[in-house]
């Protein structure tokens, strides 16, 4: 999922645990899969921003070229707006866009 494009809300949401534990039957089973998901949401968006940040980084570094970067001031803003990664795994999750499997359980079941 593209993580520019969510929907998610940017403040923190209450959600209904119940409901969310629906679709796996266990709570903390649950609360794992999501934050699986925020962590690689996580890793994606540092990555992306490291990306673009080294466009703008110079080898010359002095202090006055640091504080007057205005292009990296500005692309860190827009990453510091969007929504944060588990606010993100978390409407994916209630939308059914994620995939997971516990192996255990698959174990058990043979």
């Amino acid at each position: 999922m593209d993580y520019k494009k969510t929907t998610a809300p940017q403040t923190t949401t209450v959600h209904d645990l119940v409901d969310l534990a629906e679709q796996t039957g266990n709570i903390y089973e649950t609360i794992t899969v999501i934050s699986k998901r925020a962590n690689q949401i996580a890793a994606e968006m540092k990555s992306d921003l490291e990306k673009k940040l080294q466009e703008f980084a110079t080898l010359n570094d002095n202090l006055e070229e640091i504080s007057e970067n205005r292009e990296q001031i500005e692309i860190s803003r827009y990453y510091e707006k969007l929504p944060k990664p588990t606010l993100i795994a978390t409407e994916e999750y209630e939308e059914g866009k994620l995939a997971y499997r516990n192996i255990a359980k698959e174990k058990d079941e043979f």
